[in-house]
């Protein structure tokens, strides 16, 4: 297994176990249908929301205000379930 296929696995296990259970369906099942096609750059834009707290991502998730190098990766979040 390479590097970028070890880091979409470890994206995928950490969207779905954040700890709020809310969040956890969010970007779980986004990460499952998405994360297996990223390549490097978006994978790295979704790395760091899923490094984000949870307070802050549920609000970019919600009304769709992320920081500016975030808002495409919530963009599309927002997208995958039309928000």
């Amino acid at each position: 297994m390479d590097g970028l296929e070890l880091r979409r696995k470890r994206a995928v296990y950490r969207a779905l176990h954040r700890g709020t259970k809310e969040l956890d369906l969010i970007l779980g099942r986004y990460a499952e249908a998405r994360v297996p096609l990223m390549e490097e750059v978006q994978l790295a834009s979704f790395e760091t929301v899923l490094a984000a707290q949870d307070p802050d991502v549920d609000l970019w998730i919600r009304k769709g205000d992320a920081p500016g190098e975030l808002s495409a990766i919530v963009a599309e979040i927002r997208d995958f379930y039309r928000l």
